[in-house]
C-alpha cells in the first residue's frame, strides 16, 4: 500500500516594517511567500499600524531639516525601539511562533535621499534584533545607490513577482511621494519600469497642517471636495524641472517638502486673493492628480490600462476621483479591491526583499533604478552568534 505523500512544509514567515514619507506611523505585516514558478503568492497573516504620536512625528520631521549629532544618534536608537514595538504587536496579532520567522525586514525611515550621491535611512536594526531575538535585514537602498542607481523605487520587483496580471498594469503608490511600477503581463522583469511621479500626499498634508490648526491630513478629502482647484497655480507648479526629467528618477521631501508647500499656498493667493482654504487644498490635490497623469502621458508608452492605487492617498476620495478623471479611459481602482489592504503593500514588498537577500537573489530592477546591474539589497544583523 502506497504511503500518502507528506504535506509540503510551510514556507517561513517574515515580518515587514515600513515607515514612509507621510510620517503617519509604522506599517507592519507578517507574511509567508509561496513560490509559484518564477513568481510568489503572498499569504498575509497579519497587518497593523503603529501610529506616531505628535512628539515622535515632530522628531522625525525635524530630523529631515536639521539636527545635532546627538539628536540623530538618539533618534536612530529610538526609532529602532518603535520598529521593534510594531513588530512585536503584529507578531502577537498573527499568532506566529518566533521560531517560524526567518527574518524581520525593516525599511526604517528615510531622512535624506539625494541620488545618485547618497541616501540615508535610520532605525537601528541591532535594537530590533536584541528586542525580538530575530535576524534583521535592513538598509535596502544604499547598495543600489552605490551601484549608480536611484535607490528608489524598490517595490517594482515585488510588484512584478507578487502582483502581475494577465495584461499590462500600473501600480500607483500614493504615499508621501507618488511612484508607479509598470508591469507587463505575467510579471516579466525584463519589461518592468518604475519611477517617482512626484508628490503623493506630502504636499496635500503639508497644506492642511499649514491652514487648519490641529488637522494632519484631509480626512475623507472633505476639504478638497468643498474647494475649487486654482488652475494657474497648478500650471506654475508643474513647471518644476523634476516633472520633465526622464526616468529613472526618484524624489522625496527634499523637493516636495515645506518650502514647496509654502510656494503652493503663495501661488494660490497670488492667482486668486479670495481663495478659500478649501480651494488651496483642492489645488494641492489637483497637483498630485495632474502630475500622475502627466507622468503617464510623457513616460508610459506601454498599454497599461489597469491602474491599482495604494498608499494613504488611495483612501482620499477627492484624490482618487481626481486621478480617475485625469487617467480616463484607463480603469482605476484600489489595490485592496484586487488583493489586500493597500497600506500593507510596501511592508510586504520589503519582506520579499529580505527573502530575496537571504536567498542571495537580486532585489533591484536596474531598468527602474538606473543601477549598473542586479544587486543584493540589504544588510544582515543576526539575532545571535
Amino acid at each position: 500500500m502506497t504511503e500518502p505523500a507528506a504535506p509540503a512544509p510551510r514556507p517561513p514567515a517574515y515580518v515587514g516594517l515600513m515607515s514612509g514619507t507621510s510620517l503617519d506611523g509604522i506599517s507592519a505585516v507578517v507574511v509567508r511567500f509561496h513560490e509559484r514558478g518564477t513568481r510568489f503568492e503572498p499569504e498575509l497573516l497579519a497587518f497593523s499600524v503603529l501610529e506616531y504620536d505628535a512628539p515622535r512625528r515632530d522628531a522625525l520631521a525635524r530630523a529631515m531639516a536639521a539636527g545635532s549629532a546627538r539628536e540623530y544618534c538618539r533618534l536612530q536608537f529610538d526609532l529602532g525601539h518603535w520598529l521593534a514595538d510594531a513588530a512585536s504587536a503584529v507578531l502577537a496579532e498573527a499568532g506566529v511562533p518566533r521560531a517560524d520567522v526567518r527574518a524581520v525586514a525593516s525599511h526604517g525611515q528615510t531622512l535624506w535621499h539625494e541620488p545618485p550621491h547618497s541616501t540615508w535611512q535610520i532605525g537601528e536594526p541591532a535594537v530590533i534584533a536584541e528586542r525580538l531575538g530575530l535576524d534583521v535585514v535592513s538598509d535596502f537602498r544604499v547598495r543600489d545607490v552605490a551601484a549608480g542607481g536611484q535607490g528608489a523605487p524598490l517595490v517594482p520587483i515585488a510588484d512584478a513577482l507578487l502582483f502581475a496580471g494577465d495584461r499590462w498594469r500600473a501600480l500607483q503608490n500614493l504615499g508621501g511621494i507618488g511612484n508607479v511600477t509598470v508591469v507587463p503581463p505575467g510579471g516579466d522583469l525584463a519589461g518592468v519600469r518604475a519611477f517617482d511621479t512626484g508628490p503623493g500626499v506630502a504636499v496635500i498634508d503639508g497644506v492642511v497642517r499649514a491652514l487648519y490648526r490641529g488637522e494632519r491630513y484631509d480626512a475623507e478629502g472633505h476639504h478638497a471636495l468643498a474647494g475649487t482647484p486654482i488652475a494657474p497655480a497648478v500650471d506654475a507648479l508643474l513647471d518644476d524641472p523634476y516633472f520633465a526629467l526622464e526616468p529613472p528618477k526618484s524624489t522625496g521631501r527634499e523637493l516636495f517638502g515645506a518650502a514647496y508647500t509654502d510656494r503652493l499656498i503663495a501661488l494660490c493667493r497670488e492667482a486668486n486673493p479670495r481663495a478659500s482654504h478649501d480651494d488651496i487644498v483642492a489645488t494641492a490635490t489637483a497637483l498630485t492628480a495632474r502630475s500622475v497623469a502627466d507622468a503617464y502621458r510623457r513616460f508610459m508608452p506601454e498599454p497599461a490600462d489597469d491602474v491599482l492605487l495604494s498608499g494613504g492617498g488611495a483612501r482620499n476620495p477627492a484624490l482618487a476621483q481626481a486621478i480617475e478623471r485625469a487617467l480616463a479611459p484607463r480603469r482605476v481602482r484600489r489595490f485592496s479591491d484586487a488583493y489586500f489592504h493597500d497600506e500593507a503593500k510596501e511592508a510586504v514588498a520589503f519582506a520579499l526583499l529580505a527573502h530575496l537577500f537571504l536567498e542571495r537573489r537580486a532585489g533591484n530592477v536596474p531598468r527602474a533604478t538606473g543601477a549598473l546591474g542586479p544587486r543584493l539589497l540589504g544588510k544582515l544583523t543576526p539575532a545571535a552568534i
